[in-house]
């Protein structure tokens, strides 16, 4: 009689997010939690902010001027032009490259979770903390097409569509438990949750259309 087969486990995403959740919670820091981020979310602006040049024209003889802006796209755009160029032409995502990225993200992770008050601890530039996000490092000739990220950010289109609403969603979530923490002290875990949710589809889409790291496409779900 032959051995049944045992099924595979399933596969994880190669980006994924885990926030560890607390019973208790403070309430005053919740309660001013807008004003208090603002220090570590200067820092992120400044980090990731483009930079601007501003040129002034005068016309000789005359009063006119002509003022001209020009605007970079910051780091981050930065990162994904260049990043899609190594992979389309060389083939490679250096492993320094690689690992500034997904400690940018985690940053901005830590940042986006206080502010949406799933952590009280205030954000840090290096601890992990309460906030779990992992990205895996591709191998580029294996893992990854060369011209697939061309098009990824197309490909990703329903997943925007989709996320726009649950963002709207998840704001007023957040509404509802900022009064909740606020008057109980907690954090109802059915909201926490689905807050978790969204930001892991986010960075999942984040993941595959714009830090490249993977071709698998996202999947529809908050888990």
């Amino acid at each position: 009689m032959s051995e049944e087969s045992t099924p595979a486990a399933p596969t994880t995403y190669p980006a994924r997010l885990e926030v560890d959740y607390t019973v208790e919670r403070n309430r005053v820091t919740t309660a001013f939690r807008l004003v208090l981020v603002i220090p570590i979310a200067i820092v992120y602006s400044v980090l990731t902010a483009g930079a601007t040049t501003t040129t002034t024209y005068v016309e000789t003889g005359t009063t006119a001027s002509k003022t001209v802006s020009t605007t970079s796209g910051g780091i981050v755009a930065g990162l994904f032009f260049a990043t899609l160029l190594m992979v389309l032409l060389r083939q490679r995502y250096p492993r320094w490259w690689f690992d500034f990225a997904r400690e940018l993200t985690r940053f901005a992770a830590r940042i986006g979770a206080y502010v949406v008050l799933l952590t009280d601890e205030y954000p840090s530039t290096v601890d992990e903390q309460k906030v779990h996000l992992d990205i895996d490092y591709p191998t580029v000739e294996r893992d990854l097409n060369r011209w697939l990220p061309l098009v990824k950010w197309f490909l990703a289109i329903p997943h925007y569509i989709v996320l726009f609403f649950l963002s709207i969603g998840a704001f007023f979530v957040v509404i509802v438990a900022w009064f909740a923490v606020l008057f109980t002290g907690h954090y109802p875990r059915g909201l926490f949750n689905f807050v978790v949710g969204v930001g892991r589809w986010a960075l999942r889409v984040n993941a595959y259309a714009f830090l490249l790291v993977t071709d698998k496409y996202p999947p529809f779900s908050l888990d």
